[in-house]
């Protein structure tokens, strides 16, 4: 189902994708779109290694959209298998093939074949910031802020945890 605000993506098979399925919901509830593997051969994956997978398509995303590749949870959770630099941003602006980077965090040998659902791609709307550089922040940025620290600097626990 789409929403009135469903943005418009044209997108073009690649001659090694030509009897793919197109990216797909799995679920009327789902936010991502599974992408499959449009491999020419079958790849193994040993335990950390990796691969440039593709999907055999390309999009023309509307300006003001990108294009996040997720993993797959159950790849992730049942094989190791995870994508790298994740979430991937594809640009409004790129019209080159959609590649998934996957690792094999796995114990085992991992077996990618073609047709197989290796990623999911979510389509969200960006916002591009005009920065302005200062020597020293206003008081009013510095109201309810955080640690300088960072990493882990709010603690493990939550906070009604850590008041007992």
């Amino acid at each position: 189902m789409t929403s009135v605000h469903s943005p418009s993506v044209r997108l073009k098979k690649l001659e090694h994708g030509y009897d793919m399925d197109l990216p797909f919901y799995a679920t009327s509830g789902s936010a991502g779109m599974d992408l499959m593997a449009a491999l020419t051969e079958t790849v193994s994956l040993k335990p950390g290694e990796r691969a440039l997978i593709p999907c055999g398509i390309s999009l023309a995303i509307p300006q003001g959209y990108e294009a996040q590749i997720r993993p797959r949870s159950g790849l992730a959770f049942k094989q190791g298998l995870t994508v790298l630099n994740t979430p991937g941003t594809i640009d409004s602006d790129y019209r080159g093939e959609i590649k998934v980077i996957l690792i094999n965090l796995g114990q085992e040998t991992a077996t990618i074949e073609r047709g197989m659902r290796v990623a999911q791609m979510v389509i969200a709307p960006y916002a591009q910031v005009k920065l302005h550089e200062v020597s020293e922040f206003k008081e009013e940025d510095l109201e309810n802020t955080r640690s300088k620290e960072g990493f882990g600097s709010t603690g493990l626990f939550s906070i009604k945890q850590s008041i007992k």
